[in-house]
């Protein structure tokens, strides 16, 4: 059942506004629904599993053939003129992500209350797509500050020279926080989530995702294998979330092959309808 079917119509716009506000977060902690979970939880791990080894494979490859090399190649940390690579890195970091998902997530929260019908339905759709893709980048990031402490590997030329095994493990230093990259787990995460919900915008995601895992080589923040485990995280942490919301019926519907597809939402025009109606007069 929808948050938009239980909410009376004559209450006012306090109430309805508590009462959407907490049915939406309830509905990502209720118990999963969907009749065919099963066959996506026997299907998404062997997804996971063979991207793994792939992608840890490469990992491995990289440390020890690349890593020390390509960090040798790039320009000095602090070079002047790379000022607008500075900027650019700045669009794959996490903080910043999550704060505009987080803000149009508050924008839905309090333009629902005030409508009615076919276009709070319409927002609402709307709201629990950015809930997914805010979660899938969160709690991907989650995954990647642990990681970060426990595995303690030194940034690029930390100790004075390319050496990529330079480690301190539970340093807490973010001089040690190489390993995975967060703003390539951010990017890869937002990439695939947005990619989920609009398969439109797939190319486009994937030329950010890889512009922002570029910057972190060229400014020496990262080795080559961070920026790769970086987006294996994203990648896994967004089809975790991905199953989550299928499994509860939020956004997404699995098929009778446990492959998981989005459901068909609010096209962009009927939400500027929406959008027009909200600040009418």
């Amino acid at each position: 059942m929808s948050a938009n079917s239980v909410v009376g119509e004559s209450q006012n716009y306090a109430s309805r506004f508590a009462k959407l506000a907490w049915l939406s977060l309830a509905q990502l902690v209720r118990s999963p629904s969907h009749s065919r979970r099963a066959e996506a939880a026997r299907r998404a791990p062997r997804h996971v599993l063979w991207l793994s080894a792939g992608l840890g494979a490469a990992i491995i490859v990289l440390m020890y053939a690349i890593d020390a090399w390509e960090i040798a190649q790039m320009p000095k940390r602090g070079t002047p003129s790379l000022w607008w690579v500075r900027i650019l890195t700045d669009f794959g970091k996490d903080e910043y992500v999550l704060a505009v998902l987080g803000g149009l997530l508050i924008a839905v929260a309090i333009v629902s209350p005030a409508l009615r019908g076919i276009q709070r339905s319409l927002l609402l759709g709307l709201g629990t797509r950015l809930q997914f893709i805010f979660c899938a980048v969160a709690v991907s990031n989650l995954v990647t500050e642990v990681l970060k402490y426990s595995i303690g590997r030194g940034r690029p030329f930390v100790g004075g020279e390319a050496d990529a095994f330079h480690f301190s493990h539970f340093a807490g230093n973010p001089a040690y926080y190489s390993f995975p990259s967060g703003h390539a787990t951010t990017a890869f995460a937002l990439a695939l989530a947005v990619s989920a919900v609009w398969p439109q915008a797939r190319v486009a995601m994937a030329v950010y995702a890889l512009i922002i895992a570029a910057t972190r080589l060229v400014l020496l923040a990262h080795h080559p294998s961070d920026v790769v485990a970086g987006a294996m995280v994203g990648i896994v942490g967004t089809m975790f979330v991905r199953y989550w919301f299928a499994a509860r019926r939020l956004g997404f519907a699995i098929q009778r092959d446990g492959s998981i597809v989005a459901l068909v939402g609010p096209s962009s025009g009927r939400l500027k309808r929406v959008a027009r109606g909200a600040l009418a007069p």
